[in-house]
């Protein structure tokens, strides 16, 4: 799994401290237990009124017969979220007779589509994984807006908020599909157990558990420096409980700039642990050469002597925990990522499926991908987290799934959306430049923090024309 980053919009939605309180308060419960859960990947059939579990939900998406025709649908999805994604696409097949492909795309899909674009042979449907890489699909005249079937899904099974960030000048352009709670750290349970860590609510309770960790002598953090999103999702985190949501906002704009004393902060604090000896797996130069998956696989591998006891992302780390040996909620548990001001983070990510060749089959597809009939086929599989409230939480696999998504659905439209997500392509999307590179810098010389704040100014300032 990765979450690009593309284009950003100039607009963040709503407020952290529900979502953040509505965790705190017991969501993600200390100790999560995995629990039993329907691993069919069925959605149904065409009528019905209810979700799994009993709930009184809207009846089944209605959609149209395309017995001969045929789409492609392109995202920079991988592995077994690729996989399981194409579950919820052949349900689709199952139910309207179409034929759809799903076209692997590259990083920056943005970039990816303009070539298939450019070559005439776009797809019929992108994922889009930010609100400003929809704005710029619609500015370059590529995306078409959701049909009137699509949009009443759309407004059946979202909260207002989750629908605003797929409108591009008040039409509806995107169906978040996916969402992401990207405040979340990962642990071995047995090197908690043999070092006695306990699992940390502050950011110097985290500091603690490191070093308990470490003298068991496991090394604290795996992370993903290879990718650099990995990175600014880390940052992102400490900034916004540190600097907290009207700085994080104003960063996000570049209303301040990034040579600001929050942002020092912030990058010193994460330094705490960046810049500690022997605390990252592989050192500066390992990290930077593991990618994503890799992270959290060596994480959960090797008994009770992983080449790391903890790594931070989000809920989709389930997906490549699901690669290994361990058993969620028992040998792999789960924290909120913890409070380094007053306030524990909470960012949000997504991805959004977004109609570029305006056909029946492909607002079809986009009104399919917008009912809970869809969502809940991926999301009995695990690795997967839905904005539709129409999900009934007890399609996930396991407690700690569920109370994630029950914490994104109690949240409503209180949320901050992936800050890097929001920023121009060339500084927030783009691999070996702009956010991402001063970030993989970063944490090779984690001393240099003035150097670190003056790049990461330079790119934002020549990506956003300020």
């Amino acid at each position: 799994m990765r979450t690009s980053r593309t284009m950003g919009t100039r607009r963040t939605l709503g407020r952290t401290s529900r979502i953040a309180a509505t965790l705190a308060a017991g969501a993600l419960a200390l100790s999560l237990t995995a629990c039993g859960g329907d691993d069919d990947g069925g959605g149904g059939g065409d009528k019905g009124g209810q979700q799994d579990g009993g709930k009184d939900t809207a009846a089944s998406v209605t959609l149209p017969k395309l017995d001969g025709e045929s789409l492609e649908v392109a995202a920079v999805w991988t592995g077994a979220e690729q996989e399981n994604f194409k579950k919820v696409l052949a349900e689709f097949e199952k139910r309207t007779g179409a034929k759809v492909t799903f076209v692997p795309a590259q990083d920056p899909i943005i970039n990816f589509l303009g070539s298939k674009i450019a070559g005439g042979a776009p797809p019929d449907v992108a994922m889009l994984p930010q609100p400003g890489a929809i704005k710029q699909a619609v500015d370059k005249g590529w995306a078409k807006p959701l049909g009137a079937e699509a949009t009443k899904e759309l407004g059946e099974n979202y909260s207002p908020g989750w629908q605003e960030i797929g409108k591009v000048g008040g039409k509806q352009y995107g169906v978040y599909y996916k969402a992401a709670n990207k405040s979340l750290i990962w642990y071995n349970a047995q090197v908690f157990e043999n070092a006695g860590a306990a699992e940390p609510k502050t950011w110097d309770e985290l500091l603690t558990a490191a070093q308990t960790i470490y003298d068991s002598g496991v090394t604290p953090f795996s992370v993903g420096g290879a990718d650099g999103w990995t990175l600014t999702d880390w940052f992102e985190n400490v900034y916004l409980s540190q600097a907290g949501p009207e700085k994080y906002d104003q960063l996000a704009k570049h209303e301040i700039k990034w040579t600001d004393p929050s942002v020092k902060e912030a990058l010193t604090t994460l330094a705490e642990i960046w810049g500690k000896k022997d605390y990252v797996a592989g050192g500066a130069s390992g990290a930077l050469q593991t990618e994503f998956p890799a992270s959290v696989t060596q994480t959960f591998t090797g008994g009770d002597q992983p080449k790391a006891g903890m790594v931070y992302e989000g809920d989709f780390v389930q997906v490549n925990i699901g690669e290994t040996d361990a058993e969620i909620g028992t040998d792999a548990k789960v924290f909120p990522f913890p409070s380094v001001g007053d306030t524990a983070p909470v960012v949000s990510g997504g991805d959004a499926a977004v109609v570029l060749e305006d056909s029946k089959a492909a607002q079809a597809l986009a009104t399919w991908l917008a009912s809970p009939d869809a969502a809940t086929i991926q999301a009995k599989l695990g690795g997967y987290l839905s904005p539709n409230k129409n999900v009934d939480v007890s399609a996930y696999p396991n407690d700690v799934q569920k109370k994630i998504a029950e914490a994104l659905v109690a949240a409503g439209d209180d949320f901050r959306f992936d800050m890097s997500d929001q920023a121009p392509q060339a500084f927030g999307g783009t691999p070996g430049k702009g956010e991402w590179k001063a970030l993989q810098d970063f944490l090779k010389n984690p001393k240099d923090v003035a150097g670190a704040q003056a790049k990461l100014e330079a790119d934002a300032a020549a990506a956003y024309g300020s």
